[in-house]
């Protein structure tokens, strides 16, 4: 019998009726501090997309870190608060301890066939296979779930302050090993991005995400048609000020199609 994917062990929950879903972080996923960020978005997700009231695709997802989860076990208690013909709005709390450590809404819907246009055309890359593979040695183990080859905007190789004029970053990216893009996986990959204030100064200062929100323009047909293709992703910040940065972030596949769009806000400190 096959292995399952790390990711899906690390996404797998298990419904309790009244208590809602069961999960645990996942080594795999390790922070420095906790779970990567993005595996917590996707357990989130995933305990809407696995309870038995859901209807349609997502279309938008907010993750409020409330506080940091610590490894181990959690519950995660997914409702829905209005239901409507084609549309959703999902309340969703993470419990660990007694007390809440994410705060998340999801919205659903039945997608309809309508009049689209691109707006956000991928950017002019190479190839993926004209991009070198990130090298070097993880400070973390979630990296290590990840193919990446970044075109620009690597994490800086020597925290010396220098830094760089913009906070932008480019690169290829998709699960290791390989695996079917879904919306958990893609939830996870718009948190794939390391801190814009890392890029901007070189600087390894304390951060921590506090709000995250994914928009999701893929419907699951595309999903499939992107496969265990390789994603584009790109990052940049708005402003740094008094303690907070914010982020925005864009997916793309190969053919060009923009999956999602995500955008965050951060914490750092002096």
């Amino acid at each position: 019998m096959p292995e399952t994917h790390p990711f899906d062990d690390a996404i797998a929950l298990h419904w309790q009726f009244e208590s809602g879903h069961r999960g645990e972080t996942s080594p795999a996923y390790a922070n420095m501090v906790g779970p990567f960020g993005g595996i917590t978005a996707a357990q989130t997700l995933n305990a809407v997309l696995q309870h038995p009231q859901c209807q349609g695709e997502p279309v938008a997802l907010t993750v409020n870190f409330c506080a940091a989860v610590a490894d181990g076990a959690f519950h995660i208690i997914a409702r829905p608060v209005r239901t409507n013909r084609s549309t959703q709005h999902w309340i969703v709390e993470t419990i660990q301890n007694g007390e809440c450590v994410i705060a998340a809404t999801v919205f659903t819907a039945l997608r309809r066939d309508t009049w689209h246009a691109p707006e956000h055309a991928k950017p002019e890359v190479p190839s993926p296979a004209d991009v070198p593979l990130r090298g070097g040695r993880p400070r973390v183990e979630w990296i290590n779930r990840y193919e990446m080859r970044f075109i620009e905007g690597a994490i800086p190789a020597h925290w010396d302050g220098s830094g760089a004029t913009a906070s932008l970053s480019r690169l290829w990216m998709r699960d290791q090993p390989a695996r079917g893009l879904d919306y958990p996986a893609l939830a996870a990959m718009a948190d794939v991005f390391f801190p814009r204030i890392w890029r901007r100064r070189a600087t390894l200062v304390p951060v921590g995400t506090v709000s995250l929100t994914v928009y999701f323009h893929a419907d699951r047909d595309l999903l499939v048609t992107t496969g265990t293709g390789y994603v584009l992703g790109q990052a940049q910040a708005q402003a740094f000020r008094k303690g907070y940065f914010d982020q925005t972030a864009q997916l793309w596949n190969e053919a060009g199609d923009l999956l999602a769009t995500s955008h965050q806000v951060v914490y750092f400190r002096e």
